[in-house]
């Protein structure tokens, strides 16, 4: 049987500067459905929303032909940080979006916050446009522009629900507050990557390969700012992706593989 065509999907990878170093956003799905039980970042599958061609005008990061060429796909690449966004917001309550000249979002009173709250309950209700509608009622710029890239990461060929997954990086706004939606997820909390990595060696965490891998990828950073300036000094467009699969007597085995123009592997 033919393996599955892997769901374009984006993740992102939230993070703060602490006492202890920087922090990373992880969530904990909810026990049944797919990766249930895991935690991960915020993040899912793109929908035909995220592709609409004025998001360019809408948002302060590169246009579609920068974001594609950064994923080494031919087109279509600024709908992953749309995507990303727009997950981040319904999944953990965080809104990466400019009010004004690169004025980042902040909740101001207890009105506003009602207000967001509104929009991503309707967002979560899988409302027809709802997304689009928020950014033109308050005046919104998608902060894309503040998002790095880290990763593209494959769902192994065997499994039925695959997702071709870009992951990305970014500061939280001071201003906002992170929190699982109580729907998807059931829990969250802010850790060090390096916390988090000795939780699952503990097994205290449910991860998998991509999550602890990504994790792995940003430790030792000393702040937030230098974990995203060097992110973006990555090389990009290398035409390949990581794919885990399962090797004899049962461990996981993380593959290089070859990707086409756009983004899915090459048989």
């Amino acid at each position: 049987m033919n393996p599955a065509t892997p769901h374009p999907a984006a993740t992102v990878m939230l993070v703060r500067d602490a006492p202890g170093g920087v922090e990373v956003f992880l969530m904990q799905r909810r026990a049944a459905g797919v990766f249930g039980g895991l935690h991960v970042f915020p993040g899912g599958k793109l929908d035909s929303g995220d592709a609409e061609a004025d998001w360019a005008q809408r948002s302060t990061g590169p246009g579609d032909a920068e974001a594609s060429r950064i994923l080494g796909v031919t087109r279509g690449g600024l709908a992953y940080w749309v995507a990303c966004i727009r997950e981040c917001f319904e999944e953990a309550g965080v809104l990466l979006a400019d009010e004004g000249a690169d004025a980042l979002l902040e909740w101001r009173g207890a009105a506003q916050r009602a207000r967001f709250a509104d929009w991503r309950a309707r967002l979560n209700g899988r409302e027809p446009g709802v997304f689009r509608n928020m950014c033109e009622a308050e005046g919104l710029r998608l902060a894309t522009q503040r998002l790095a890239y880290v990763a593209h990461w494959i769902t192994p060929q065997d499994q039925k629900s695959r997702f071709s997954t870009r992951f990305f990086v970014a500061r939280a706004p001071a201003a906002q507050s992170a929190i699982h939606d109580g729907r998807e997820t059931v829990g969250s909390r802010w850790m060090r990557p390096e916390e988090a990595l000795a939780g699952f060696r503990r097994g205290e965490l449910a991860l998998i390969s991509p999550t602890f891998r990504n994790l792995e990828a940003i430790c030792g950073y000393p702040s937030a700012d230098a974990l995203l300036e060097d992110k973006r000094r990555l090389p990009r467009a290398t035409g390949q992706a990581i794919r885990p699969r399962t090797a004899p007597g049962g461990a996981w085995v993380d593959e290089v593989i070859a990707v086409d123009a756009d983004g899915l592997e090459i048989s």
